[in-house]
C-alpha cells in the first residue's frame, strides 16, 4: 500500500483487508452438520441402506484363534501358539502393539498344533471358526473356538483430531466408527468430500463420501474393509488460516517498499 494515501484511505484499505480475511476464514454451518436431510428421509429409504458384508480372510492376514474345552489345559498348546508374534505379515511398525496370532500364508493356510494346516483363505471368520471346530473335535470334546482378525486395520489421515492407523477388534466398522476413533473431523475438515482408498484384488478403488447427506448410508464404502485409507480434505478456511502469516508478511513487505519508494522520491 502507498503511504502517500490519506489517512482515511489507508484506514479503508486496512478495513477491507481485515474483512477479506474474516470472510475467507469463515466456515458455514451448512457445511458442518452431518446428515442435514435426515428429516426428509423416509423409512423405506433407510431400509435400502448398504448391508454389511462380512470380509473374507486373505493371505497375510493374521488371525487370533483360541480353543476352549471342558478341560482348560487342553487348548493351552494352541492358544500359546496364537499369542506368539506373527512375523512376516503386513504389520505396521507405527502401531503401538505387535500383532499376534496365526499368519495366513501365501497358500491361504494357517497351521494349528495337532490339526496341521487348515485352508482359511476366502472364508469369513464364522466359516473359518466352524471349520476349525470340526477339525479340533477329533482331539477335544465339545471345543469352543473363537476366531477373529488380529490385524484389521484402517488409516485415517487429514483434518481429524487424531490421525493414525487403527487396529480394530471388530470387523464391522463403518466410516463413522473410524472417524470417531480419530476424534472426529476438525472444524477445518471438508465433510462433503471424504476420500476412501481401497485395495481390491490388487487394484485401487476410490470413493468420495458426503457426510452432509444421508446418502452416505447407501454407499458401498460406508462399511470399511481391511487396510482402507480415509483422507479428510481441508476446507478453504484451513487454507486461509495457513496463509494468514504469509498475508501479514506480504503486507509488512509492501509497507516497507512503499516507505522506501517515498524516501527515495523525497531525497532524489
Amino acid at each position: 500500500m502507498n503511504n502517500n494515501l490519506p489517512a482515511k484511505d489507508r484506514g479503508i484499505y486496512y478495513l477491507l483487508l481485515v474483512l477479506f480475511t474474516i470472510l475467507t476464514s469463515c466456515v458455514s454451518n451448512k457445511k458442518i452438520a452431518y446428515f442435514q436431510d435426515i428429516q426428509t428421509v423416509d423409512q423405506a429409504q433407510l431400509e435400502n441402506a448398504t448391508k454389511f458384508v462380512e470380509p473374507t480372510i486373505q493371505p497375510d492376514d493374521i488371525l487370533s484363534v483360541n480353543i476352549f474345552t471342558l478341560n482348560p489345559q487342553s487348548g493351552v498348546v494352541v492358544n500359546q501358539a496364537a499369542n506368539t508374534p506373527a512375523l512376516g505379515g503386513n504389520t505396521n511398525n507405527s502401531l503401538s502393539t505387535q500383532n499376534t496370532g496365526f499368519l495366513v500364508d501365501k497358500d491361504g493356510d494357517i497351521e494349528i498344533s495337532l490339526v496341521g494346516k487348515v485352508k482359511v483363505s476366502g472364508l469369513t471368520t464364522y466359516q473359518a471358526r466352524e471349520l476349525i471346530r470340526e477339525k479340533v473335535s477329533v482331539y477335544y470334546k465339545e471345543p469352543n473356538v473363537q476366531l477373529r482378525f488380529s490385524n484389521f486395520k484402517v488409516s485415517v489421515l487429514g483434518e481429524v483430531n487424531a490421525p493414525s492407523a487403527y487396529t480394530l477388534p471388530n470387523e464391522k466398522v463403518s466410516i463413522l466408527d473410524a472417524l470417531s476413533l480419530a476424534g472426529d473431523l476438525t472444524i477445518y475438515g471438508r465433510r462433503d468430500n471424504i476420500l476412501v482408498v481401497r485395495d481390491s484384488n490388487g487394484k485401487k478403488e476410490f470413493a468420495r463420501l458426503n457426510l452432509n447427506s444421508s446418502k452416505v448410508f447407501s454407499s458401498p464404502f460406508y462399511y470399511l474393509q481391511q487396510n482402507d485409507v480415509i483422507y479428510v480434505e481441508p476446507n478453504k478456511a484451513r487454507v486461509s488460516a495457513n496463509n494468514a502469516a504469509q498475508i501479514q508478511t506480504i503486507g509488512v513487505i509492501t509497507s516497507i517498499i512503499s516507505v522506501l519508494v517515498v524516501a527515495i522520491s523525497v531525497f532524489k
